[in-house]
């Protein structure tokens, strides 16, 4: 088998689907053809490696690629994490998977399945997606790299000049989800997150997750009174969800909610922008996604965030910064997990 033939898989766990990817041992990508497996995390731990391992062998056979020339594997999987391949408390898996040693578990099921011991590297799935983001956007450059991915969280990294993850020594950094967005600026209430913390966390400002209650307080508001939103006996969060489709047709409130957002996003990357000092900050998640967004709202999403962050960054920053969208979309977190994998192995 030559070297080029070597490819490296990326495993990305997410709480209902579980995608796979991969790169060759230049980093170059397999396909850009997104494959899913259910991750049936109802069914426990070992259900959900199994399903892992099955949607890897159904990638390699759609690819026209065997076992054999597996070199490493890369896991993207929400954290946090009680140590190194350990899962947490997650609010995206089920709670009786606290203290799952989800990578011994990997590592053993990749042996059985392969005849041999396969390498496998684990991480964050914000991070690992930033890794697959940043190695698209700034070539042969090493330029920083942010990557911010709002959809039903706010998925974050920062990609150094390595084109490895921050991390943090608590494999908890770069959770920027849970940082304070300027709410005076806002002109916003500090509504309560899930992570218990009620000081104003810029997943809640800037995603699905704070929607409903953003939504709540326009139908409550004179302007939106007739709105059908106001009218509908749909839960809060259906209602939120039927928002990004009003956008697209021009809807006031809906423009309004998602104009709002991109300001919040706008404030977030400028702190960021000052902590981090980036080339680059890419916006990832559904909002960007060519398929249910259009040109004109994405345009329009980036050009609020642009304008919002500028003026609080320092000069020099004004001028080198670019902020774009992603364009692997939902495939960014397992090629990044292939990718990390791949660096794993040349280092």
């Amino acid at each position: 088998m030559s070297d080029n033939r070597q490819v490296f898989i990326g495993t990305d766990c997410g709480a209902t689907m579980s995608k796979v990817g991969g790169v060759w041992s230049d980093g170059t990508t397999v396909s850009t053809k997104l494959y899913q497996h259910p991750t049936s995390s109802e069914a426990g731990s070992a259900a959900v490696v199994a399903g892992w391992i099955e949607a890897v062998g159904k990638y390699l056979a759609q690819n026209g690629l065997v076992w054999d020339q597996v070199s490493g594997v890369g896991l993207a999987i929400p954290g946090p994490y009680q140590r190194y391949g350990v899962l947490g408390r997650s609010a995206n898996m089920p709670a009786q998977f606290e203290g799952w040693d989800f990578y011994n578990d990997y590592v053993q099921a990749l042996a059985g399945k392969a005849g041999r011991a396969v390498p496998l590297t684990v991480g964050n799935d914000g991070a690992f997606g930033g890794v697959g983001e940043a190695h698209r956007v700034r070539g042969s450059g090493t330029g920083g790299v942010v990557m911010l991915a709002p959809g039903s969280g706010l998925g974050s990294a920062y990609i150094d000049a390595r084109g490895l993850p921050l991390s943090g020594d608590t494999l908890a950094g770069m959770e920027t989800a849970h940082m304070a967005v300027p709410l005076h600026l806002l002109g916003a209430k500090p509504y309560k997150c899930g992570c218990g913390r009620s000081w104003g966390c810029a997943e809640l400002y800037t995603t699905l997750a704070g929607l409903p209650y953003l939504l709540e307080e326009k139908l409550a508001g004179a302007n939106y009174s007739d709105h059908p939103l106001a009218r509908s006996t749909e839960a809060p969060k259906k209602k939120a969800l039927a928002l990004r489709g009003l956008a697209q047709a021009g809807d006031a409130l809906a423009v309004e909610l998602f104009d709002f957002q991109a300001r919040a996003m706008g404030y977030h990357i400028a702190n960021l922008v000052l902590a981090l000092d980036p080339e680059f900050v890419v916006i990832g998640g559904g909002l960007m996604d060519p398929e249910s967004t259009t040109e004109a709202f994405r345009e329009r999403y980036l050009k609020i965030v642009g304008d919002t962050a500028r003026p609080h960054l320092w000069p020099v920053q004004r001028e080198r910064l670019r902020i774009l969208p992603s364009t692997l979309g939902e495939l960014s977190q397992a090629i990044g997990a292939a990718l990390v994998a791949l660096y794993s192995a040349r280092s």
